[in-house]
């Protein structure tokens, strides 16, 4: 068999990105041995994947760490095994370990990130307003590099062996993720709770609230306490747990964020809110639709392409004038 090592450090939301790529590799090319190498926090999401795909978590703050770390990385992973080297990351990290690849004489291709059309589309004058490639199509553009073109097919991942709890056919489900990395992605939790509380009134209706950190946890600890029907998403099984429960979910309300990315792979529908960011940057959600994407049209959006960019008027209008009354109403428009 071929083995073909896929690099892909950076967040959970990009890495969430190569799982339906990934997915379509493996079950076109069934006799190609493929190895994803990400951070360990990722591997949940490749579990999954068909048997012809394995994970390797890289200690990047340890073991890894640094250039003999990265060094003791191709060791551990034993580079001479493999024929193709995919680079899905393009950063120092991966631009050194392409490098050492490249002298082993393993055929290696890496991504093209786009930076010029990015670049355009976020200045603040002469915006150039045109839909940049997605994260999807450019991994998947790596791969046609290294002799293997994909169809994309990827439908969504079964996690339901991981379910804590069962949902009735009576009951619906929602789950919100009020967080995000950046202020430009975040819409005001104030207004947040105005939703939350809306919603909260259905009947029959249990609100999920995603957030991973240890302030994250304390404002929905508080939320929790205030309204009815309102729960966090804890989960004993972790990161695999979640995704168990945002498959049963009727639909999800995120900003632009990881957890868009993680209920996209289990088939969720996702609402989700973009402020300073924009769809057209090419990180929408796998199967997600620009029409569930609530954004106002203003001439400086988008300002950045991640979001951690601070905000040119000063006041994050392309967030703080979206109406929780917006919200309710796209949401309330797929539950009935």
């Amino acid at each position: 068999m071929k083995k073909l090592l896929v690099i892909r450090f950076s967040a959970l939301g990009d890495i969430a990105m190569t799982v339906p790529v990934v997915h379509d590799l493996a079950m076109q090319y069934p006799d190609l041995e493929i190895t994803m190498v990400s951070r360990e926090m990722a591997k949940p999401l490749f579990e999954k994947l068909p048997k012809n795909v394995h994970f390797f978590g890289a200690d990047l703050k340890g073991r890894h760490k640094g250039l003999f770390g990265l060094n003791r990385l191709l060791k551990d992973i034993h580079l001479k095994d493999f024929d193709y080297i995919a680079d899905f990351h393009d950063v120092l990290r991966t631009q050194w370990l392409r490098f050492i690849c490249h002298l082993f004489g393993k055929k290696v291709a890496k991504i093209n990130k786009g930076r010029t059309g990015k670049k355009e589309l976020t200045q603040q004058k002469n915006k150039v307003f045109v839909q940049q490639k997605t994260s999807f199509e450019r991994y998947a553009k790596v791969l046609e590099q290294l002799g293997f073109p994909v169809k994309p097919q990827f439908v969504k991942l079964d996690y339901s062996s991981f379910c804590e709890t069962q949902k009735a056919t009576s009951e619906t489900w929602i789950g919100i993720a009020p967080f995000a990395k950046h202020p430009a992605k975040v819409y005001p939790l104030k207004r947040m709770e105005t939703v939350i509380k809306a919603l909260s009134e259905r009947e029959n209706t249990t609100i999920f609230l995603f957030g991973g950190g240890e302030d994250e946890k304390r404002q929905i600890a508080e939320l929790c306490a205030k309204y009815p029907n309102v729960q966090a998403a804890k989960c004993q099984h972790g990161l695999a747990g979640e995704l168990a429960l945002m498959g049963q979910l009727d639909v999800m309300l995120t900003m632009d964020s990881a957890n868009m990315h993680l209920a996209s792979l289990v088939g969720t529908r996702v609402v989700s809110i973009w402020g300073g960011t924009h769809p057209y940057a090419g990180f929408l959600g796998w199967n997600q639709k620009e029409d569930d994407c609530i954004q106002l049209d203003m001439p400086c959006r988008p300002c950045s392409v991640y979001g951690n960019k601070p905000c040119y008027r000063g006041d994050y209008a392309c967030l703080n004038d979206i109406t929780p009354e917006q919200i309710i109403l796209k949401l309330n428009s797929y539950l009935q």
